[in-house]
């Protein structure tokens, strides 16, 4: 009995010097006479955390002064803390910054303004994000870039061997690991059919005048009913052009999206998930600077990396529609003015998205900066989901009850997919 007693007092000591390796830790165990526990120490060594003392709210009486120890330069029970007015070094001290309120801030308004980043996940997807932007959706690419993408003289000399390669080296190649990240592969990937469709500059001497931009950052403030929107931060690689990438939809077509009706999702507010602060500065940013030789956006590339991605594949294409409407945008008010209106020249901007396997893609054509109400011509949106252009890349092979289930190596290569990647980057070379 007086040993199986021990054995439970000796057993928390056993777990603090798992735990705790310090010297102090150590000579406190020894200070211990006969394994007893001195639960005053223990606890402490366990790093157990005092929950807050509330502050003292100290009521003020008008018309009477509350008599304090200030004169006595110490510390009196009964008398009142005494507040003396804030010390002025004369000097900024960057350590000792205090930042002003939220009130008395230059750029302060009283109207809110709410904004979209790239870390923004809508709860209405794509049809929150087709309010915002005023945009009609239209399913599937459009005919100019599939007829493109159908093109035999538009491929690459043994284009799918090539790509099937890209993706071993990326998924199998180059790493020693069984299952390789997807921080690492897939940005590799990405790299390597960029480097493809370069590969095309001998026979077309367009894609010479385009150049990738990283960590740019955008900025595009609209008016949408009575609220203020806001798409703004660094968002993915952006393939700029010397020239602007051709208009899809002719004068016919968008002309009828003024009788066409935008989709609503009451009763949910269309500002739900959107950052609303009072304190921004109305701004309309492409990124670069004036005079820059690749004005115009072609095409924007966004990257879902992480086993746990922090968007689904609607809140991923949502977020494309929005940036894609964002930069845009941002070119309009940089060509035509901030007044709005019905552009004479839409303005066109594609983009990929993926997360190394699943490729999403988005064309955005904007007809009109008049987003404050939904009557007249809308913007379009063509939106292509969910194209995978592999089904399993195993660096072993799955097997289940001894049957190989899924081989080693690559398998289900889709060429399809890389057909469209492929047409998206030649659109605007013909």
């Amino acid at each position: 009995m007086f040993n199986a007693t021990v054995q439970r007092i000796r057993t928390p000591a056993l777990k603090i010097t798992q735990n705790c390796k310090s010297k102090d830790c150590h000579s406190v165990l020894i200070m211990i006479p006969h394994g007893r526990r001195c639960l005053s120490t223990s606890s402490c060594l366990y790093g157990k955390i005092l929950p807050r003392k509330k502050p003292r709210v100290v009521h003020e009486i008008a018309g009477l002064e509350p008599i304090t120890y200030a004169d006595r330069m110490h510390f009196v029970p009964g008398l009142a803390k005494p507040r003396f007015p804030t010390w002025d070094r004369g000097w900024k001290d960057p350590t000792h910054y205090q930042s002003p309120k939220l009130e008395d801030m230059p750029l302060h308004k009283d109207k809110p303004c709410y904004i979209f980043s790239q870390r923004t996940n809508v709860l209405e997807g794509v049809r929150q994000a087709l309010w915002l932007s005023k945009s009609v959706l239209i399913k599937g690419l459009p005919a100019q870039i599939l007829s493109l993408a159908e093109d035999p003289a538009n491929q690459i000399e043994n284009q799918d061997e090539r790509v099937q390669d890209a993706i071993k080296n990326s998924r199998l190649w180059d790493t020693t690991e069984p299952r390789p990240l997807r921080e690492r592969f897939c940005p590799s990937l990405l790299h390597r059919l960029l480097h493809l469709c370069g590969g095309l500059q001998v026979t077309r001497p367009e894609l010479a005048k385009r150049i990738l931009a990283e960590k740019y950052s955008l900025a595009a403030t609209w008016r949408r009913g009575e609220d203020m929107f806001q798409v703004r931060g660094q968002n993915g690689l952006l393939l700029n052009s010397m020239t602007p990438v051709p208009v899809l939809a002719g004068e016919e077509q968008i002309q009828s999206t003024a009788d066409q009706a935008l989709e609503t999702f009451y009763p949910i507010a269309p500002t739900i998930d959107l950052q609303c602060t009072h304190v921004y500065q109305e701004k309309n940013d492409t990124g670069f600077k004036e005079g820059y030789p690749y004005p115009h956006a072609h095409t924007l590339f966004l990257m879902e990396m992480g086993n746990t991605p922090k968007l689904l594949p609607e809140q991923l294409r949502a977020k494309m529609v929005m940036f894609t409407f964002g930069n845009a945008l941002a070119r309009a008010q940089a060509l035509y003015g901030k007044e709005p209106r019905v552009l004479e020249k839409p303005i066109v901007v594609q983009s990929v998205a993926t997360n190394g396997r699943l490729f999403q893609f988005v064309v955005f054509q904007l007809n009109t900066t008049d987003l404050q109400s939904d009557s007249g011509v809308k913007n379009l949106v063509w939106v292509d989901e969910d194209q995978p252009l592999y089904e399993f890349a195993k660096v072993r092979p799955y097997i289940k009850k001894k049957v190989v289930k899924v081989p080693a190596g690559l398998s289900g290569y889709q060429p399809n997919t890389f057909k469209k990647f492929l047409a998206l980057h030649l659109h605007g070379t013909a």
